[in-house]
């Protein structure tokens, strides 16, 4: 490229000030404990105009939520980025051919709720080959504000459990966290995070006996564990 080193890091920069500042909002809107269950509502508002993330389907935005003790100690983690890029708990980054649904409510530390789609090929398996794609089999990405999913045409409405869920509409989408503890003082802590490109995207690559894929994957081994970005954070 003709750009000079300091122009790339100063163009790095401001996507990052954008992404961080101007793309979303994230609120813990309730915690309470009654009945051994720990129950705490995430909300997370797309601030843009657009579907969040949009653009090219390898892209994905997802809940990192904690729950810890009054020693600090974590209770329950939904979410957590591994060093190899991987989300842990998400069934797509665990195998070619699953993929984690829309939650309205999550209590297993291996339901993500994951921001994304899903595309799937004439066979309804998972693909991230975009000639192959047929259809999608889920499309849970975040809606601009204003977007009525009951009157959206088919090709731009949300595709599986969203679609359906009183709690994600235009306005934003509300997540309910229902984990059995005992009783005590917890402190919930919620990120959102951003990945360009998913690990399942990243991994078929390694198939693909071509320089570009190869070189591109050896790219990918060298930064997995930087590859997502912390977009938001909040505690309560």
């Amino acid at each position: 490229v003709n750009a000079l080193a300091a122009e790339l890091d100063a163009a790095a920069a401001r996507t990052v000030e954008h992404l961080q500042k101007q793309t979303a909002s994230l609120n813990i809107d309730s915690v309470e404990h009654s009945g051994g269950t720990l129950r705490a509502a995430v909300r997370v508002a797309n601030l843009g105009g657009h579907k969040l993330p949009t653009g090219y389907p390898a892209r994905r935005i997802w809940l990192h939520v904690t729950v810890r003790d009054a020693a600090g100690r974590a209770v329950f983690e939904s979410g957590r980025l591994k060093p190899d890029g991987a989300i842990e708990g998400n069934a797509s980054d665990e195998s070619a051919t699953g993929f984690e649904p829309h939650y309205r409510e999550i209590t297993r530390p291996d339901q993500v709720q994951i921001y994304e789609s899903v595309m799937l090929d004439t066979k309804g398996l998972p693909t991230t080959g975009l000639l192959n794609a047929f259809r999608y089999g889920k499309d849970n990405r975040m809606l601009p504000k204003g977007f009525d999913k009951a009157t959206a045409g088919p090709e731009i409405a949300p595709v599986g459990e969203a679609f359906g869920d009183p709690d994600f509409t235009g306005d934003g989408d509300r997540v309910t966290y229902a984990i059995p503890l005992p009783a005590g003082d917890y402190k919930v802590e919620a990120e959102l995070w951003f990945q360009p490109i998913g690990y399942r995207w990243a991994t078929n690559l390694r198939g693909y006996d071509a320089a570009e894929p190869q070189r591109f994957v050896r790219y990918w081994d060298a930064n997995a564990g930087g590859t997502a970005l912390r977009l938001l954070q909040t505690t309560r």
